[in-house]
């Protein structure tokens, strides 16, 4: 039994404010995405789907003139860190297993590399999947930013993805981390 599940999350108000403002429909997809990879890749499904949804959850926007400054975003962005403190804190708050919350945290703090040093990282199986499923469903232009969704069809698919998580759970090996 998951102690927190992706729809729990969803109807949270801190994922309604801060995973809206950097676009629900791309953080479904990722979640979707980091699910397909993890169970290739023996990781927990559950993690994945958790750290892919909330992965852009610090974002700030970096809009100038109605479009989104991507010069300005590269050159000032920390998303990933702030992420990482924001659903951190969610997760422990809505009652994650620490462990869980620190690795679903980390994931999300090592999505991307738009933050870091030039320099070689050695990322965890779960972290490789988090960057793997981002980087697969990004689009030109940053517009999986823009694309909408109801909140009817996202939660749906939140559900939908929460059932195929239990399944997999229930039903395959226990995977790693």
């Amino acid at each position: 039994m998951r102690a927190v599940t992706l729809e729990q999350l969803f109807h949270h108000h801190i994922v309604q404010k801060y995973v809206k403002r950097s676009g629900m429909a791309h953080a479904i997809d990722v979640a979707e995405c980091a699910v397909d990879i993890a169970v290739k890749s023996c990781v927990n499904p559950d993690h994945a789907a958790k750290a892919g949804f909330l992965h852009d959850i610090g974002h700030y926007q970096w809009y100038q003139n109605g479009t989104w400054d991507f010069d300005q975003y590269k050159e000032n962005d920390i998303h990933a860190i702030k992420g990482a403190e924001r659903a951190h804190k969610l997760l422990i708050r809505q009652g994650e297993q620490r462990k869980d919350a620190k690795a679903i945290a980390l994931a999300v703090l090592l999505h991307t590399d738009s933050y870091l040093p030039e320099g070689f990282l050695k990322l965890t199986p779960l972290q490789q999947v988090v960057v793997q499923a981002d980087t697969k469903v990004e689009e030109a232009g940053g517009a999986h930013h823009y694309r909408k969704i109801t909140d009817q069809l996202a939660l749906q698919r939140i559900t939908k993805l929460d059932q195929r998580i239990e399944y997999l759970l229930n039903n395959d090996r226990q995977p790693r981390t």
